[in-house]
Parts: structure tokens; C-alpha cells; sequence
């Protein structure tokens, strides 16, 4: 799929870069596209009473997000490409052709109980940016590309960051093609029957820079009373699935001794991640069994088989690699403590800790300082399609102050419109900046 769309006319700025007043955007159209898009996928939340968003990828609830977003690019008179793995991106020309355009996104899919903003502020912040440059009559030099990526959670197909991973060169395109989902339905095939499996070449020529703006999903913006904050990078990651095989055997009548119980294994396994976090032996190690299943799942049968994903996450490589380590000793142990347990692990990914670029951080800062915002640097625990973009382009971020202790893939995620207005702000005046430099 290939779309384009013109450019409409832009009256002449009569200001240059240097003297031109900051770009201003238009905080209630932010505020309102970040809505209506959070209606596509929206459901009841038993948990928290509240409306989330299930908007996973390529589904059709991600088919019709991806129709409104690409409509309102063509409505801002982006020329429209859709990728060979259905990522989607909204070119503005810039007035010399010849130069690498500034490119700013993130995703619009979700994990099954998200809210309104993580990977849309992204998305749509880049797109009001667009919007307020084309109202204020400024073409920049460089063209500025809005990049929406394919499957940047990674809870459907098991890889996260995965359109960006292919982008930027990390993953080939027939492995994230052939991967499949927990119904066995394959990436190539779900992205042909939404509509979105597109002929532009997937991988990219390098940009001159990658921006991306994000809500924290954390806390410490909050905690310092900051509307924004500039990245440093992204922490090394790891995941890994743990498949456990017992014996099925009935609950009342089969002794502990006798028994080969994948639950028991897989319970152990989960406090021994909480242990190793624990114990202070890895820096600042994060652990975390999100997924376990057991089956047949029935209270008076002893599991014969469980099922769990570990996802380890660490700022410095190398303690990363020593609890995986770590991890890998004990699940060898554990056919010892119950003789006949089969112990099976599968790799769902694995990235290094990646640094963003010093001079993209610092123009951040000096921007965030002209407009008035205090700012912090810090690392993000979370994955984004940046850390992806970074191997090809210099690259680094924008946090916007998440509420309720940053709390995130939860219907209670939430910023507030003005917190959301500053990040984008400063993103417009940075991809400006950018978008102005000759080399």
C-alpha cells in the first residue's frame, strides 16, 4: 500500500530560523485527536472502573486506528507510505530535497488494558506539530517524516519494538513475518487482512535524526514536580519464555514425593526472579514473571505442564547478562529437586543498553530552557522504537510527566493536557531546529 497525497500551498514565512518566535501548537486539537483515537479499541475495565484501550497489533481495532491516523496525515498534507511490515509514515517536503529528512514517532498499538497516550502522544504530538508548522506558513529545509511503527509492544507477536527492529536493520523481514500468535496466526497473514502490508522497502535510509516523545510510565517526574524530561537512553532488556513439563496426577491421592509439579516449578521460578532482584547482586536489576499458566488448570489435578515469561531489565549490560546467568543455573536445577521435570526455554528478545545521542539531549535541553521548562535527564526502564532508530540516526527523547505515580499499561494511565502540551512543544521547536541544519 502506497498512498500519497500533495502538499497544499504554504504562504512565505517572513521570518528566518534565527529570528522566528517559537512554534507554538494548538494544546486542545492534541488534546482531542489523543481522544478520539483512545475510542478505537476502548472497553470497560472491571479492574479499575475506568475506560482503556485493547488496540493491539494488527487487529481490527488496529486496522481502524491506523485508517484515522493516516487519513488525518493526508488531511495535513503529509504524502502517506505504508512499509512492508505495515509501519506507517507522513512525509512534509522540505524546500531542499536532497537532504536526510528529521523524522518523529513512536505506535499507536497497545497491550489488552492500556490508556490514551503510551506510543499515541508520539504519533499524534509529531502530527499537531505538522499541523502548526503548515498554520504558521514555515517549510523547513529538511523534510520531517512522522513514523507510526508496527507492533512496538510486542504482547501479540511476542517481539517487541518489532517494525522499528526491522527498520533499522536488528530483525529481518521474514522473521517478523513467519512469527506467530497464541491463536498460531502469522504476522504476514494478519497484516495482508487488515489491509496495511505495504510496498514501501522496509528498511530505512538513515534520517538525520530520530525524536520521539513518550509518557514516562514512571515516576519520577512526578516525584521531582516536572512537566518534562530528556532520555539518556534506553536499559537492556530480556525475554524469555520458561516452559515447564511434569506429570498430570490427582491432588488427594498422590504424595508430595511422587509428584512431578510444573506449578510448584514454575512458583519457584517466580520468587526466585524476585530473590535475585532482591539480593542487590545485579545493580539495579528489575524482574518480573508477567505471564503464568498452568494446565489442565483444574484444582484437583497436578499440573503436567506451566508456562511463564521472565523479563529481566537492567541499565548496565553486563549485570543484565550475569542474572540471566543466574536464572539459567537454577531453572538447571530444578530436574534434580523433581526427577523427570523437562525444563524448556525460549529466547522472545533481547537488547543491549542503548545511550541517545549527547547532542540531541543537550539541543533538548537548551530548547526546554528557552520555553521556560525546567527540565531532568533519565534513563528509560521501558522499550521504545528509539532505542531501534538509534543504531542508523542520532536519536533522543521527550518524557511528559505521567499521573498516579507514573503508573502505565493500565486504564489509570494519564497526563494532563497541559503536561502534554509542553512535551510536544518541545518536540516541535527541536524537530524545527533540526529540520534547519545543513549536515
Amino acid at each position: 500500500m502506497t498512498t500519497s497525497t500533495s502538499q497544499p500551498p504554504q504562504p512565505p514565512s517572513t521570518s528566518t530560523p534565527q529570528t522566528r518566535p517559537p512554534l507554538t501548537i494548538d494544546p486542545q486539537r492534541l488534546w482531542d485527536s489523543l481522544m478520539e483515537l483512545a475510542t478505537i479499541g476502548a472497553y470497560h475495565d472491571e479492574a479499575t472502573g475506568l475506560v482503556g484501550v485493547n488496540r493491539q497489533s494488527l487487529t481490527d481495532e488496529d486496522a481502524g486506528g491506523r485508517r484515522l491516523v493516516a487519513g488525518w496525515m493526508r488531511e495535513a498534507g503529509l504524502s502517506v507510505t505504508v512499509d512492508e511490515m505495515g509501519s506507517i509514515f507522513g512525509r512534509r517536503d522540505g524546500t531542499d530535497p536532497t537532504l536526510a529528512p528529521v523524522m518523529a514517532g513512536s505506535h499507536i498499538d497497545s497491550v489488552a488494558t492500556a490508556g490514551a497516550f503510551d506510543g499515541c502522544l508520539g504519533v499524534l504530538g509529531a502530527l499537531e506539530v505538522v499541523r502548526s508548522l503548515n498554520e504558521a506558513g514555515i517549510r523547513t529545509k529538511r523534510p520531517i517524516e512522522i513514523a507510526a511503527f508496527t507492533e512496538e509492544e510486542g504482547v501479540r507477536f511476542g517481539t517487541d519494538m518489532l517494525g522499528s527492529a526491522v527498520a533499522a536493520g536488528r530483525l529481518t523481514l521474514q522473521y517478523a513475518h513467519d512469527l506467530v500468535d497464541a491463536a498460531g496466526l502469522r504476522f504476514g497473514d494478519e497484516l495482508r487482512r487488515i489491509g496495511f502490508a505495504g510496498d514501501r522497502p522496509v528498511r530505512l535510509e538513515p534520517p538525520h535524526a530520530y525524536l520521539e516523545c513518550h509518557i514516562e510510565q514512571g515516576p519520577i517526574l512526578a516525584q521531582q514536580q516536572l512537566a518534562v524530561g530528556v532520555v539518556t537512553g534506553v536499559q537492556a532488556i530480556s525475554w524469555q519464555k520458561v516452559t515447564l513439563h511434569g506429570r498430570a496426577a490427582h491432588a488427594g491421592t498422590t504424595p508430595a514425593e511422587l509428584r512431578i509439579d510444573a506449578g510448584l516449578a514454575a512458583a519457584r521460578i517466580a520468587v526466585r526472579v524476585r530473590e535475585m532482584v532482591d539480593s542487590g547482586r545485579y545493580g539495579a536489576l528489575r524482574g518480573t514473571v508477567g505471564h503464568l499458566r498452568t494446565w489442565p488448570g483444574l484444582p484437583s489435578v497436578v499440573p503436567d505442564r506451566a508456562e511463564l515469561t521472565v523479563d529481566l531489565r537492567n541499565p548496565d549490560d553486563a549485570h543484565l547478562s550475569d542474572a540471566e546467568a543466574d536464572l539459567a543455573a537454577f531453572l538447571a536445577t530444578l530436574p534434580e529437586e523433581q526427577p523427570g521435570l523437562r525444563v524448556h526455554t525460549e529466547r522472545m528478545a533481547r537488547t543491549k543498553q542503548v545511550p541517545f545521542a549527547e547532542s540531541v539531549q543537550e539541543a533538548l535541553e537548551k530548547i526546554a530552557s528557552n520555553l521556560g521548562y525546567p527540565t531532568t535527564r533519565l534513563m528509560s526502564g521501558a522499550g521504545h522504537d528509539a532505542q531501534e532508530m538509534a543504531a542508523i540516526t542520532p536519536v533522543a527523547m521527550v518524557f511528559v510527566r505521567g499521573q498516579y505515580d507514573g503508573i502505565s499499561h493500565s486504564p489509570r494511565e494519564y497526563s494532563t493536557p497541559e503536561d502534554c502540551a509542553a512535551g510536544i512543544t518541545l518536540l516541535g521547536n527541536a524537530l524545527l531546529q533540526l529540520a534547519e541544519e545543513d549536515r
